[in-house]
């Protein structure tokens, strides 16, 4: 089974805690702190990796996690950071954010990595809290939270050449002739409904990928049928095979379909319309077939693309047309930095975090402070130390709140919260 969508969930690991410790040594009676910080959570990290072909692992696990950071330790001993957590995924992967659709990785060379979600930031131990006049801090620092997200992993095939063309004009009988790839095939439309590839062997020892890709109707620019499915898989093609049923069994007109379907590749992408074409006049076994092929071949001609008759069903044709792609493919990469000479890249996508403003609003004769900053260090508080309080008091003052809560009418003996820490508020 070829899978090439899926939507995962990854998180990040989170940090470690920093804690509170003092020096506890022979002949130090007065040890000051040494509690050590937390470590960092790991990351999580995609690598391209040319030994996978399929997005279909991702289909029963969708859930990846990062380890998370150790806390620290007494002697100031930094936590051990998590382990990053490494994601294996297929060369042609585009990594797109679920949530604003964003491409965060385009991972299109062996060894492409992409740092997708960052582990969090271990905290502080107390150590970094000591001051002249708070010598001995009895409070310390959480770990951050990493990053979490939804991603969105869809695989662009990496084939040399792609066979293209209306659902049911021999495409996969075709590519079954061509290479030792077992497609199914059937008298129906959109036999095919995902790519199958196989390996095509030129004489001189040397060979390419050769895609047969999902049937394509009219309006698929446009989402119609298969539609951005099959276009989506013939951008990283270097050279088309266009397919065409000349013997009109199917009630259509072969040179309508041959220009209905250069119009969907050209209004769904000029760079598509742009790419070497040749056209693979199929089922030359079939009297009509016959009749009408010079006149096909004449009009086609006549706007630039060259022209080959062929049975599939026969295998007559098959060779000729697979010899002329291999010699433009040849051309395609002579000028071109070809894939496999150019370096790995890494990304690194930052998810833009919301920062929630502060705001103050009475509840119930409750001050309800919310806002980032301030949560942020709430979540660190021990309320019952006198120098954690302290420090938590200053950094509100130094934000103004206590400001913000006089002109709302604050008296000595209110209330005041900020995520679960409670205390009464006085001059």
């Amino acid at each position: 089974m070829f899978a090439d969508y899926a939507k995962i969930y990854i998180k990040a690991g989170d940090g470690g805690d920093g804690i509170v410790a003092f020096r506890r040594e022979k002949y130090v009676p007065a040890g000051g702190p040494a509690g050590g910080d937390g470590g960092k959570g790991g990351d999580v990290i995609f690598i391209a990796d040319r030994e996978l072909n399929t997005l279909l692992d991702f289909k029963y696990k969708r859930h990846y996690k990062a380890e998370n950071g150790e806390k620290g330790g007494p002697n100031n001993m930094h936590g051990k950071d998590g382990e990053d957590l490494i994601i294996k995924v297929p060369v042609g992967t585009v990594i797109k954010d679920e949530q604003t659709g964003d491409v965060i990785a385009d991972l299109s060379i062996e060894g492409d990595k992409a740092i997708v979600a960052h582990g969090g930031r271990g905290g502080r131990g107390n150590t970094h809290f000591a001051t002249p006049t708070r010598q001995v801090p009895r409070f310390s620092e959480v770990g951050e939270k990493g990053d979490e997200m939804w991603v969105i992993l869809e695989l662009k095939l990496i084939a040399d050449v792609g066979l293209i063309g209306f659902p049911n004009v021999g495409k996969s009988t075709f590519l079954s002739i061509a290479t030792n790839a077992k497609p199914e095939i059937a008298n129906y439309p959109f036999t095919t409904k995902q790519p199958n590839l196989g390996i095509v062997y030129i004489d001189s020892g040397e060979s390419f990928v050769l895609a047969d890709i999902p049937g394509l109707i009219e309006g698929a620019s446009q989402g119609a049928g298969l539609g951005y499915y099959f276009l989506r898989h013939i951008e990283r093609t270097d050279v088309l095979i266009h397919v065409v049923d000349v013997s009109g069994i199917e009630g259509r007109e072969p040179i309508d379909d041959f220009i209905k379907i250069n119009n969907e590749l050209k209004q769904y992408s000029t760079e598509l319309s742009k790419k070497p074409q040749i056209v693979a006049a199929n089922k030359m076994d079939l009297p009509d077939a016959q009749g009408y092929y010079e006149f096909f071949k004449s009009e086609i001609e006549k706007i630039g693309y060259e022209v080959y008759p062929i049975s599939a069903a026969t295998n007559f044709g098959i060779k000729e047309v697979v010899q002329r792609a291999y010699e433009i493919l040849k051309q395609v990469r002579k000028e071109k930095d070809f894939e496999s000479d150019k370096k790995p890249r890494t990304f690194v996508y930052y998810k833009k975090k919301e920062e929630k403003p502060i705001s103050i609003k009475k509840e119930n004769d409750v001050f309800v402070i919310e806002g980032t900053v301030v949560e942020k260090v709430a979540r660190n508080i021990v309320i019952n130390d006198y120098d954690s309080f302290r420090y938590f008091q200053n950094f509100l003052n130094e934000l103004g709140i206590f400001n913000k809560l006089r002109e709302m009418g604050i008296k000595d003996g209110d209330l005041v919260r900020i995520l679960d820490v409670e205390f009464e508020y006085y001059e």
